[in-house]
């Protein structure tokens, strides 16, 4: 009949494939990842109500959290592109926005706009770092070295170091200046967009010992204990290493790339070569030919 619509007999096919259940595996990081968005806008919420301690504490959360999220996906096999995405949109929030709008809160509008200009720049910075390495992942010209850099400061690392006049005021040393901080932001966000090779371990496969795996586990916990005991102290040794050791990774990734280029050059010359150049010898009648008649 016209004007009617027959029904597709193959929709209620189409509906099962098309809203087919999604394995637990694959919610498990994408839960850590929501929680740590919740972490995140949890600290500017704290940030607003002057309870800084507790804001930084939340973005140290977040960091933590950013990191078990995709190595709990790789563990259970529970990547998905979605998950990316959700990861490098948390990553803004928690280290990009959060971070800037404390820094804001805290200090930086004491210069009213140029304040917030600090406090934006930091946020975008943070925003284009993400979107950078989300578009060189499958760069096909990365040489095999590079996987073990990171291109700038990511994102999570930067917004620890950003808080770095936190956790100095909560030891007891004076607030800086309002110019000075603004000036640290920016540095920071000036690092997380640059083309700075900064070490990252990724490829790096470190196999404990046996013997060595109690001692590893003390470790670890000593460690925890003290991040807990004395948060501020070692936040603010680590970020300083971190800075410090910047330069080292810029070195590093040099000599490699150093050494990619030489045994490149070596290869092209190799190929270039001739496979038999040979010497010129000549034959006997030539050189009977040639000798004098006193030596026939």
């Amino acid at each position: 009949m016209a004007g009617m619509l027959i029904p597709d007999p193959k929709y209620p096919e189409l509906r099962r494939r098309r809203f087919r259940p999604i394995p637990v595996r694959m919610l498990v990081p994408n839960v850590i990842t929501l929680l740590a968005i919740c972490a995140g806008l949890t600290a500017i919420r704290l940030s607003i109500e002057g309870r800084m301690e507790l804001a930084v504490a939340a973005i140290v959360f977040a960091a933590v959290l950013d990191g078990v999220d995709g190595r709990v996906a790789r563990m259970i096999k529970g990547q998905s592109k979605f998950g990316a995405e959700l990861d490098s949109l948390a990553d803004f929030v928690n280290f990009g926005v959060a971070p800037g709008l404390m820094l804001y809160f805290w200090q930086l509008q004491e210069l009213n706009n140029g304040g917030w200009i600090a406090a934006m720049v930091f946020a975008i910075a943070g925003g284009l770092r993400l979107a950078r390495f989300n578009a060189s992942i499958d760069d096909p010209n990365k040489p095999a070295f590079a996987a073990n850099y990171f291109t700038g400061v990511p994102a999570p690392a930067g917004a620890i170091l950003a808080m770095l006049p936190f956790y100095l005021a909560f030891l007891g040393v004076p607030k800086p200046p309002a110019m000075l901080t603004a000036a640290y932001t920016l540095l920071i966000a000036f690092l997380m967009v640059s083309r700075l090779p900064v070490f990252s371990g990724k490829t790096v496969k470190m196999r404990v010992p046996p013997e060595m795996v109690l001692p590893v586990f003390v470790s670890v916990v000593f460690f925890v204990a003290l991040l807990i005991g004395y948060p501020w102290h070692i936040l603010s040794i680590g970020s300083v290493l971190y800075l410090v050791s910047l330069p080292w990774g810029w070195k590093s990734y040099r000599d490699h790339e150093r050494n990619a280029a030489l045994a490149a050059q070596q290869a092209t010359t190799a190929e270039a070569t001739p496979s038999s150049p040979g010497t010129f010898s000549p034959t006997p009648s030539e050189t009977e030919d040639e000798r004098p008649a006193r030596l026939n």
